[in-house]
């Protein structure tokens, strides 16, 4: 009984604040089984770090390390030259990568209150350099997937469908896809905006010969696929009121971006800079369900703390608390 509950509470912590798993069944049984869980969760390296990278993903990583989950953060510097991130310098972006990207999501993680130490970082080129098992796994899932499906997934580079691309474009799904088995990696956590490349590593995971994914008993399996919430930027929608059937899309191409600067919020934003970009946020009276501020509150703040205090002047009613974003 008392495995049965640590089961439970294990699912309830990898399942707070996501919008998805694809293969809950299969993961409650990867932890009945004492399978080893190992996470991974990739990044580009693509400019400052905003609160949407650093304390949305690092506080679903505190949860997966306190569900006793081995995390690994993946510094993609081969993705990001691919995608022309940072003048498509490969130097440069590897330089980043190292010099300020892990710092930044380590004190992100340090935010949430987790531990860094427990967190694995792993550089893409590291990764691949003279590892013949990892290109021979691009091939194998490339194998596996048609030319038209990579095109639909191009998505995940933050491209649009059916727009013209270099052909190394092409390639980043099946490396994204590979990156997972050559770890061993049976948890593959991401924004839902990556989700295209997690359905492909599960539709291919029972058809690779060359670095299947197994579990503890050596049968081959499929990851399981993890999307957590994309918190929105500062900015109207471009249409508004947001038709229903669009939400979801429309939340995708809202999101918290660094490339709009004065929407965004930067993890060594000052004070000042905070506060003056949330005076401009888009934040109508009595709207809350397309509202960035009662986004993040509901999604960053009241997971690690239990009440949200208000200051204000008593001619306005004084300070109030809350204790839930249903209160709020």
């Amino acid at each position: 009984m008392a495995k049965e509950m640590n089961i439970e509470k294990k699912l309830e912590l990898i399942k707070r604040n996501v919008e998805e798993i694809i293969g809950e069944e299969e993961l409650r049984l990867l932890i009945k089984e004492n399978n080893n869980l190992k996470h991974y969760i990739g990044f580009e390296i693509s400019g400052k770090i905003h609160l949407g990278t650093g304390l949305m993903c690092m506080q679903k990583v505190k949860d997966f390390m306190d569900a006793g989950v081995d995390c690994s953060v993946f510094l993609a510097d081969w993705h990001s030259w691919i995608n022309d991130k940072l003048s498509g310098n490969p130097e440069i972006i590897k330089k980043i990568a190292i010099g300020y990207f892990k710092e930044g999501m380590i004190a992100s993680l340090k935010c949430v209150g987790g531990n860094p130490d427990k967190l694995k970082f792993v550089l893409g080129s590291d990764l691949y350099h003279n590892n013949d098992l990892y290109w021979t796994t691009v091939i194998d899932v490339s194998k596996h997937t048609s030319l038209s499906r990579m095109q639909r997934s191009i998505t995940i580079l933050g491209r649009k469908e059916g727009g013209e691309v270099d052909f190394a474009k092409l390639i980043y799904p099946p490396m994204q896809v590979a990156d997972i088995f050559i770890q061993g990696l049976n948890i593959a956590h991401a924004g839902l905006d990556q989700r295209k490349a997690q359905v492909i590593a599960r539709d291919v995971a029972m058809k690779l010969s060359f670095c299947p994914l197994l579990n503890g008993k050596g049968e081959q399996i499929k990851p399981i696929a993890i999307h957590h919430h994309l918190i929105l930027g500062l900015q109207k929608p471009t249409i508004w009121p947001v038709p229903k059937e669009q939400l979801q899309e429309l939340w995708s191409s809202l999101k918290m971006s660094k490339s709009k600067p004065d929407t965004c919020i930067f993890i060594h934003d000052s004070e000042e800079e905070i506060k003056r970009k949330i005076l401009k946020a888009f934040c109508p009276e009595k709207e809350i369900e397309f509202n960035p501020l009662i986004d993040w509150v509901e999604k960053l703040i009241f997971p690690i703390k239990e009440k949200l205090e208000i200051k204000r002047l008593d001619k306005f009613g004084g300070n109030v608390k809350y204790n839930s974003s249903e209160d709020l």
